[in-house]
């Protein structure tokens, strides 16, 4: 992996990138990050200022691809609606026509936050918001990868990002929120396990990945802080001082999509914690928060909210 002076940013330029969901969150991160690394990102989403997704939040993807180009790469931003086959179908011929190759998928689509319901039962749970859970948080992978991997497999070395929430070990032993919710994350991780299979003759890779507890905008506006002042949060939530901005996953990807060694992670399932003592990226404050860890032997443990040692 070759790294710039000073850094531990990849030098990421001449590579072609699709972040798909990179509105806001860790799309956004990952997105930035990639252009940080010199990357030419398409991003795609709904929100426009004219128009918002269901999440009613006011960030838009153009704003987006214009970090990227302000972090140093080309954001290019591409209105896309990954539930429809067309669009995504356009999308890859735009970037095929464009670009002639994809070297890095990062497949982010989710939107379910203001779907799912905490500890709720199916039976319980309303059923329309659980169906639309499953469309936009498994559907949108599959028809994404359907039209957009014949762009990756015509070279060696590229890279599919399947972003989920939870290590497949972690997800194996824990009850993820509802029905809905966990079988998303989960029909996520066992997605870059197929994947995994399906581009190792094309000399691809494919990987699961987690962020840890993230300061979204969602996050950070439902704790009434920003990132600037996030730890006033912990008055209230404790366990928050485990959390981590959306550029810490966002440098996970980039170091990723750098190391010329990528296959030994094909179909592994990672964390943005993990990967950081691996490549030696940092979060915004210079801290490595190990997330999965933490909660498992912590959080879930019920003992007193301390990152000390975990970040």
């Amino acid at each position: 992996m070759q790294l710039m002076a000073n850094t531990s940013t990849p030098d990421l330029h001449g590579k072609i990138a699709l972040v798909a969901g990179a509105t806001r969150g860790a799309g956004r991160g990952i997105a930035v990050q990639l252009g940080a690394a010199g990357a030419t990102v398409y991003v795609t989403g709904r929100t426009t200022p004219e128009r918002r997704s269901e999440y009613d939040r006011p960030e838009t993807f153009a704003e987006t691809a214009a970090l990227v180009t302000a972090a140093g790469g080309t954001g290019i931003a591409v209105p896309t609606d990954h539930l429809v086959p067309e669009q995504v179908h356009a999308l890859a011929e735009r970037i095929d026509a464009e670009q002639g190759r994809l070297d890095v998928l990062v497949n982010n689509v989710w939107g379910g936050e203001r779907l799912f319901e905490f500890d709720k039962p199916v039976w319980e749970h309303d059923l329309d918001n659980g169906l639309r859970l499953l469309r936009l948080g498994v559907e949108t992978h599959a028809i994404t990868s359907h039209f957009l991997l014949p762009l990756l497999v015509r070279h060696p070395g590229s890279l599919v990002v399947e972003m989920t929430d939870g290590t497949s070990a972690y997800n194996a032993t824990n009850y993820r929120n509802s029905y809905f919710f966990d079988l998303v994350k989960n029909s996520v991780l066992r997605m870059a396990f197929v994947l995994a299979h399906e581009l190792k003759p094309h000399s691809g890779t494919a990987v699961a990945l987690t962020p840890g507890w993230l300061r979204s905008e969602m996050m950070l506006d439902t704790f009434g802080v920003t990132e600037d002042n996030w730890r006033d949060a912990l008055t209230r939530v404790p366990h928050f001082c485990i959390s981590e901005s959306p550029a810490y996953v966002g440098r996970a990807v980039a170091a990723l999509a750098g190391d010329a060694d990528i296959a030994r992670w094909n179909g592994q399932s990672l964390s943005s914690g993990q990967l950081a003592q691996e490549y030696g990226f940092a979060d915004l404050d210079g801290s490595r928060p190990d997330c999965w860890r933490y909660l498992v032997e912590v959080d879930d443990a019920g003992k007193p909210a301390d990152a000390t040692g975990y970040r």
